[in-house]
C-alpha cells in the first residue's frame, strides 16, 4: 500500500527531467550558505514577509481567512485569536516557529505528527493531536454544486499502523545511499496525504512536514521563500497530480513520477526565487526594492493596507513613497480616491 518502500524505490526509473530536477535543487542548496552570508538585512526583511505569506496561503487552501488586517497582528505580533479561523492561522505560526526553532534534526515519528497537528489545529479542537476516529473521504465539489468523492483514504483501524509503518520506511530510505533525500521526502508526503490520518488539517501537516523533513535535510529556502504561496498560486496542479498519483495507491499500483517532479519543481522555483530577490537587492534599498517587486507581483487592483499586509517589515511610510514613485514611472496606477482607492500594476492593463 505505502509508496514509500525501499524496494520498490531502488527499482524505481528515475527519468531524465527528473534527474536534472534532483542535481538543481542540490546545487542550490550548496548555494545557499553563500547567500545567506552575503546579506543579512534582506534575509530578515524575506523571514518576515515568508512567515506571513506561508500562514496565509497555506490556510486559504484549506478555505481557512481572516480580514488582512489582522494578519500581521496575528503572525508577528502578540494578537490573541478571537474565533476558530484566527486559532488556525496562529496555530500554524506556532509550529513553523517549532520547525525553524530546532538546534538538531527530528526523527520523523508518530509523536512528531500528531504534534505538528496540535500545533496548526490551535490546540482548542477536540481532536487536535489525534488520529482520526472514523472513516473519512477526500470530496470534489464539481461546478454545478454535485460532489463527487475523487479518493476514500485509508480506514481510521488501519491509521495508527500505517503512520507508523510510513515512519520506519522513511527513516529506512534516508539511511540508503541509492535513494536521493528529495525523493524520500515527496514520496514520504504523498503517501501522508493518501493516509489522510486526520479528521482536519490533513493539508496543512502535510506543508509542515514538508518543511520540517526539508529542513533537516539542509534545505532552508522555506525559511525565506513561502513555499506554500507557490503550491497555492499552482493549486490546480497540485490538486490534479494529488488524484492522478493517488490511483492505485490502495493496491500498491500508483505513480509516483509526476508528484516527484511537481515536489522538485517547487522547490527549484523557490531557490530561483530566493537568488533573485538577493540579487536584485544589490546596490538598492533593501526595502524599497522588495516593495515594488511585491507590487509588481500582485494579481489585480489592491490597497496599500493589503501591501503593508503581505510586507510587514516595511512602514506604511515607505510603502506609500515606493507606490508613488512607481506611479511617477507608469509602473502602477491609481484607481479611485479616499478609501476607495487602489492600485494597479499597468502590465495588468
Amino acid at each position: 500500500m505505502l509508496t514509500l518502500n525501499v524496494r520498490r524505490l531502488r527499482a524505481s526509473h528515475i527519468p531524465v527531467s527528473t534527474g536534472w530536477l534532483l542535481g538543481a535543487c542540490m546545487e542550490a542548496r550548496g548555494k545557499q550558505d553563500l547567500w545567506v552570508r552575503q546579506k543579512p538585512e534582506t534575509l530578515k526583511v524575506l523571514r518576515e514577509q515568508a512567515i506571513i505569506q506561508s500562514v496565509e496561503s497555506s490556510n486559504r487552501i484549506e478555505g481557512v481567512t481572516i480580514p488582512p488586517d489582522r494578519i500581521r497582528p496575528l503572525v508577528i505580533g502578540k494578537a490573541r485569536p478571537v474565533d476558530r479561523p484566527e486559532e488556525e492561522i496562529a496555530g500554524y505560526r506556532r509550529a513553523l516557529e517549532w520547525i525553524f526553532a530546532r538546534k538538531r534534526p527530528t526523527p520523523m515519528t508518530e509523536r512528531v505528527i500528531l504534534h505538528l497537528h496540535a500545533l496548526a489545529q490551535g490546540g482548542s479542537s477536540g481532536d487536535a493531536g489525534q488520529w482520526k476516529s472514523r472513516d473519512n473521504e477526500i470530496v470534489e465539489i464539481l461546478p454545478d454544486g454535485e460532489r463527487r468523492v475523487r479518493f476514500k483514504p485509508a480506514a481510521a483501524r488501519e491509521t495508527p499502523a500505517l503512520i507508523k509503518a510510513l515512519c520506519a520506511n522513511y527513516l529506512e530510505a534516508c539511511g540508503e545511499d541509492e535513494i536521493p533525500p528529495l525523493l524520500a521526502i515527496s514520496t514520504c508526503v504523498l503517501d501522508f496525504l493518501c493516509i489522510h490520518p486526520f479528521r482536519d488539517g490533513n493539508g496543512r501537516v502535510a506543508r509542515l512536514l514538508t518543511r520540517l523533513l526539508l529542513v533537516d535535510h539542509g534545505f532552508q529556502v522555506g525559511r525565506y521563500i513561502s513555499m506554500e504561496r507557490l503550491v497555492e498560486e499552482g493549486k490546480e496542479d497540485y490538486y490534479r497530480l494529488l488524484a492522478d498519483c493517488s490511483k492505485g495507491w490502495h493496491e500498491g499500483r500508483n505513480e509516483v513520477v509526476p508528484w516527484w517532479n511537481y515536489f522538485l519543481r517547487v522547490l527549484h522555483r523557490a531557490y530561483g526565487e530566493f537568488e533573485r530577490r538577493l540579487e536584485g537587492a544589490e546596490g538598492k534599498p533593501v526595502k524599497s526594492d522588495l516593495v515594488r517587486r511585491a507590487a509588481l507581483a500582485q494579481v489585480g487592483p489592491f490597497t496599500l493596507g493589503e501591501l503593508a499586509v503581505q510586507f510587514p517589515a516595511a512602514s506604511r511610510q515607505l510603502i506609500k513613497k515606493v507606490l508613488g514613485q512607481m506611479k511617477k514611472t507608469g509602473e502602477v496606477k491609481l484607481v479611485g480616491k479616499g478609501r476607495g482607492a487602489r492600485w494597479e500594476s499597468t502590465a495588468d492593463a
